[in-house]
């Protein structure tokens, strides 16, 4: 998977925010030190959220002194934080390199469920994304990652004894295609779910992709997490309009991937999530809902139907009420557990598919996107 670490003296200081637990056990094993105290920063680290080694009262004066020397514990900056009038909270987080990327909190009773991002922009174009417009810059390190749930945990004062546990929940649905940055990604959710750091339930933290298939292969080598498929169309040719990764990994070969990982499982009373944003006259029709249900007939799904969130640079609708509920009908006619997702935090572009940040674009999409939606062009219905 990632390179091993190179030892301490020849690099940098090592960022212990991101590491692993296998991960920290080999770097103390560098200085000399036993696999206990891997644990114990961890600890202090993820559940207890020390920002210093000096806060580390049960680690010796001699190793504090040399974790200063070698290692550091650095988040990523915050630069804005924003409540919604729901609960809904967003951070705008600096990352090296200058860009801002966006974390979303969204509370629901007892849950709260975190919106993690892995790239800054995206790598991948899909139309009715507003992060899509924004180009591609880098990937995400596994510290900028986990350090969003680390300041999201921070905020609510999760870290501390005793401490609300406000995060309930985590799904890497934010900015970026999470598999085209896969050792990071998969680094920081083993983190989410590791015992000595925040100990979310497997069945709490979801990966959500477009379809990079290869890459879901072999995520079953190294997580157990929940899967999500971006699906938004119920065809190839509405699908390469929407999401053109479509276009290299067609339909059936997503879902035969995404089967294969759950079928993979060693619980086997999971169900792949099916993320469907409708979009008022492109994908929302009735026959689109009974295409989908035929499509999905011998897949183990629910299906998560989302509101297209409208946003700068995008001529698209928002799906009327009626329709929704339409859709929603026939799919539970068809015998599919089928929910919406309600619209949370739009006041502040907190909502899904509203996360833009602020891209050092590496790709110029930004600006012939810009380019375009000045020309004002019209919706075009992209099937029947």
């Amino acid at each position: 998977m990632s390179a091993p670490i190179a030892n301490h003296a020849q690099t940098a200081k090592v960022n212990l925010l991101g590491l692993p637990e296998e991960k920290l056990v080999a770097f103390f094993e560098t200085l000399g030190e036993k696999r206990f105290r891997a644990t114990q920063v961890m600890k202090w680290i993820h559940q207890l959220g020390a920002e210093s080694f000096d806060e580390m009262t049960n680690v010796s004066k001699t190793l504090r002194a040399k974790l200063v020397e070698c290692a550091e514990i650095r988040a990523p900056e915050v630069v804005e934080q924003m409540d919604s009038s729901d609960g809904t909270r967003k951070f705008l987080i600096r990352v090296e390199g200058g860009s801002v990327v966006e974390t979303v909190f969204i509370p629901d009773g007892e849950r709260g469920t975190l919106c993690v991002s892995s790239q800054v922009g995206c790598s991948l174009d899909c139309s009715f994304c507003a992060t899509g417009k924004q180009g591609f810059n880098r990937d995400l390190t596994a510290a900028e990652i986990i350090g969003q749930v680390w300041i999201a945990a921070k905020s609510f004062d999760q870290l501390r004894p005793g401490g609300p546990r406000k995060v309930t929940n985590v799904v890497m649905m934010g900015m970026g295609e999470p598999l085209m940055n896969f050792d990071n990604v998969v680094d920081s959710m083993n983190l989410m779910m590791a015992d000595n750091a925040y100990g979310i339930s497997k069945r709490r933290v979801t990966l959500s992709t477009s379809g990079v298939v290869p890459a879901l292969d072999r995520l079953n080598q190294y997580t157990d997490a929940c899967l999500a498929i971006s699906l938004h169309a119920p065809n190839d040719e509405l699908r390469n309009e929407l999401v053109p990764i479509n276009k290299k990994y067609p339909i059936a070969m997503l879902l035969d991937s995404a089967k294969r990982y759950i079928e993979s499982l060693p619980d086997n009373h999971r169900k792949i999530t099916i993320e469907y944003t409708l979009i008022d006259q492109v994908n929302d029709r009735p026959h689109h809902a009974r295409e989908l249900a035929e499509l999905l007939r011998d897949v183990p799904v629910k299906i998560n139907l989302i509101p297209f969130n409208p946003f700068n640079l995008s001529n698209y609708k928002r799906v009327s009420n009626n329709a929704m509920r339409r859709f929603q009908e026939i799919l539970m006619e068809e015998g599919y557990i089928t929910t919406v997702r309600t619209t949370r935090g739009d006041d502040i572009a907190a909502a899904c598919g509203q996360l833009a940040g602020t891209v050092n674009d590496k790709t110029k999409r930004s600006e012939r996107y810009r380019a375009q939606f000045t020309k004002a062009e019209p919706v075009r219905i992209l099937a029947p």
